[in-house]
């Protein structure tokens, strides 16, 4: 990346000549995609050097046509082309990465997917144990007759005929 001013030093013009030439049209547009603005210098990559370039040649007066006039159109029409060239190598880098991003989504959401898979099974099975442990909860606080059957009483007898259970003497008082 250089600066206009040094630019304009390796072309042998001045920074004001260049400025005058890089706002005036179709390389104003040109070199939007080549310039950056860092600190408030303007920095022009090494694609738009070389439209600014071509813009400031000058003929050898060898191939220059005296009968003809010459005209800004003349200048302006080898900047076109240039620029037409470079944008086409621009246009087919692009395209180049977009289909490369695109194979990239591709594989990220083939991922997303599996991922989301991956995370409804461990949701169900995350279910499936709570489910397990509340149930092992409850029959560990309240166990049910038939499944704990040492815990169980004794039935009660309703027979006349027996005799009371005997009573327990501690010291020298009964209980009755």
């Amino acid at each position: 990346m250089k600066t206009i001013k040094r630019i304009a030093e390796e072309i042998g013009v001045s920074k004001q000549a260049v400025h005058q030439k890089i706002k005036k049209e179709p390389l104003s547009t040109a070199l939007q995609l080549f310039t950056s603005t860092v600190d408030g210098v303007k920095h022009i990559s090494v694609d738009g050097e070389m439209l600014i370039k071509k813009a400031f040649d000058i003929k050898p007066l060898s191939t220059v046509d005296i009968n003809k006039p010459s005209t800004v159109d003349d200048s302006l029409t080898v900047v076109d082309s240039t620029v037409i060239d470079l944008l086409r190598e621009n246009l087919s880098l692009l395209q180049a990465q977009l289909s490369e991003k695109d194979k990239q989504i591709s594989n990220l959401s083939a991922q997303l997917d599996e991922e989301r898979r991956h995370s409804r099974e461990q949701s169900d099975k995350f279910a499936v144990l709570a489910d397990q442990a509340q149930k092992l909860q409850l029959l560990t606080t309240n166990p049910e007759p038939s499944l704990a059957a040492d815990e169980q009483e004794p039935p009660i007898t309703t027979d006349t005929d027996s005799q009371p259970p005997k009573r327990k003497r501690f010291g020298l008082f009964s209980r009755r």
